[in-house]
C-alpha cells in the first residue's frame, strides 16, 4: 500500500467513534506503542490497559450518498480502496513495530453490501488464518449484508458494529434514502441472539467483545430525549456493549437538509454522561431529562436528576442506604463503598469524606455528616455555585496539582 492511500484511508476512517477495545478475552500482546499518527487510536481496555488500534477504511469509494457523510457518492474527494492482503500486510508490520496492537476496520458501501462484506471477511480471515494475528479486531459490520456473512466474520473477530447513525426513520429517509432502521435493526438483533447463544459454548469464539453502535448528534432534529429513550431500547433488547455519540461536522455545504454549524460537544459529553447513568447507576432517561425533552448543558444529568429531587436531600452519610448515596452529586460507587466499609467502625465527617476522594463541592449541598450541613438549600443557589465550580458551560483543562482549598471555602475551613 502506498502512502497517500494509506493517508486517504485512515484520514477517511476518523469520523467513526464507535471504536472500542475493552471487554476481550484474547489478552496481551507485546508492549503498547505511541505514536501520533493519523491512522491510529488509542482505547483501553477492561483491565487499564492502553491498547493502540490501526483505524482505517478497506475503501472509500461508497456508492451511497448519505447527505452528512464526507464519503458519499456525490462528494468530489480523492479515493482509494485496498486489498485484503495490503491490509492484512500493513496490521502485521505496524504490530512487529509496536505501533499497534489491534485493528478497527470499516469501509464504505463499495458495489454493494455484499461485496462490500466479503472484501471484510475475507481480510479477517486472513489476518487469523494466514498470518496467524491473534491481536484485537473491532469490525464494522454492513447493514444489508447476508447474515451467513455476518456470522461468520462474528466468529473471528473481537467486536463488531452497526452503526444507527441517525436516531429516527424519518431523518434516514431524508439524509440517507438508501438506508432504513430496519436494515441496520435486523442483523443486530440477530448477532444479539448469536451472541447469548455462543456464551453457552464453551469454546466461545463469537464476539468475545460484543457490539456496539453509533449515532450522530445534531445532523437532524431530534431531542436527546429520543436519543435517550433509542439507546435505553438498544442495551435492552440487543445488549450493546456501549452507544457512541459522535458531535455533527458540517462534510456538505451545498444542502439545506443539514446545520452549517457543528454541533456543541458539550451536547455530546452530556449524552455521555447520561449513558453512563442509564448502564451502571440505574436511571431512566425520563429521570434526567429536563422539561424540553433535552439534557440540561449547565449541570451533568446527575445533578440535574438531584435539583429535581430536593425533597429527598440532605442525606446523613452514616446512616444512608447505599442505593440513595450513589445517587449524590460526588459521591460514586467506589465512594459508597468505602463510606460503608467506614461508618461500621466510625462517624464519618467532611474531612474523611474528602480523604475518600468524594468530589465534596458537589456532594455538600445534598449530604450531612453528623448532623453538621454547609451546602445551601435553594435549588437555583446550588445549580448556580456548581455551574460556576465546574467552570460554567467551558471545558478546564485538569490539574494534577490542585489544591483543596476550594473545598476549605466551601465547608468553612471545616476540612
Amino acid at each position: 500500500m502506498d502512502e497517500n492511500t494509506l493517508k486517504i484511508l485512515t484520514e477517511s476512517a476518523k469520523y467513526d467513534v464507535s471504536c472500542s477495545s475493552s471487554g476481550s478475552d484474547r489478552g496481551a500482546h507485546g508492549k503498547v506503542g505511541n505514536t501520533a499518527f493519523s491512522g491510529i487510536c488509542h482505547s483501553f481496555t477492561a483491565d487499564g490497559r492502553c491498547v493502540s488500534l490501526l483505524k482505517i477504511l478497506l475503501s472509500n469509494k461508497c456508492s451511497y450518498d448519505c447527505l452528512y457523510c464526507v464519503n458519499r457518492r456525490s462528494n468530489d474527494i480523492p479515493r482509494a480502496s485496498a486489498t485484503p492482503d495490503e491490509i492484512c500486510s500493513l496490521v502485521m508490520n505496524f504490530y512487529k513495530r509496536n505501533y499497534i496492537e489491534g485493528l478497527f476496520l470499516s469501509s464504505a458501501i463499495e458495489k454493494s453490501p455484499n461485496h462490500t462484506m466479503e472484501l471484510l471477511l475475507e481480510t479477517v480471515r486472513r489476518l487469523r488464518k494466514l498470518y496467524a494475528f491473534n491481536g484485537y479486531i473491532h469490525l464494522k459490520g454492513i447493514p444489508g449484508a447476508d447474515p451467513v456473512l455476518l456470522e461468520q466474520a462474528g466468529r473471528l473477530v473481537d467486536r463488531m458494529s452497526f452503526n444507527i447513525e441517525l436516531p429516527s426513520e424519518r431523518s434516514l429517509k431524508l439524509l440517507a434514502p438508501q438506508k432504513s432502521k430496519v436494515s441496520i435493526f435486523t442483523p443486530m438483533k440477530d448477532t444479539a441472539l448469536q451472541y447469548q447463544t455462543a456464551k453457552s459454548e464453551r469454546n466461545n469464539r463469537f464476539l468475545p467483545a460484543g457490539q456496539t453502535t453509533q449515532m450522530i448528534v445534531g445532523a437532524s432534529p431530534e431531542s436527546d430525549g429520543l436519543i435517550l429513550r433509542l439507546t435505553e431500547g438498544l442495551y435492552r433488547k440487543f445488549s450493546l456493549k456501549r452507544v457512541y455519540y459522535s458531535s455533527y461536522i458540517p462534510a456538505n455545504f451545498k444542502t439545506s437538509l443539514l446545520p452549517t454549524k457543528p454541533t456543541s460537544l458539550l451536547r455530546e459529553h452530556r449524552l455521555y454522561q447520561a449513558d453512563w447513568l442509564l448502564r451502571f447507576y440505574g436511571f431512566s432517561a425520563d429521570e434526567i431529562l429536563d422539561e424540553n425533552e433535552n439534557l440540561d448543558e449547565s449541570v451533568d444529568p446527575k445533578c440535574h436528576w438531584a435539583l429535581k429531587h430536593m425533597e429527598l436531600f440532605p442525606l446523613e452519610v452514616n446512616v444512608a442506604p447505599p442505593e440513595l448515596l450513589v445517587r449524590v452529586p460526588g459521591i460514586g460507587f467506589r465512594s459508597v463503598e468505602k463510606i460503608i466499609r467506614a461508618r461500621r467502625y466510625t462517624k464519618l465527617d467532611f474531612a474523611d469524606l474528602y480523604k475518600m476522594r468524594v468530589v465534596v463541592k458537589r456532594a455538600v449541598h445534598f449530604i450531612t455528616c453528623n448532623g453538621k450541613f454547609f451546602g445551601k438549600e435553594n435549588p437555583s443557589a446550588v445549580k448556580n455555585l456548581i455551574a460556576l465550580t465546574d467552570g460554567g458551560l467551558g471545558y478546564e483543562q485538569l490539574n494534577m496539582f490542585s489544591t483543596p482549598d476550594v473545598y476549605r471555602s466551601i465547608i468553612g475551613g471545616q476540612l
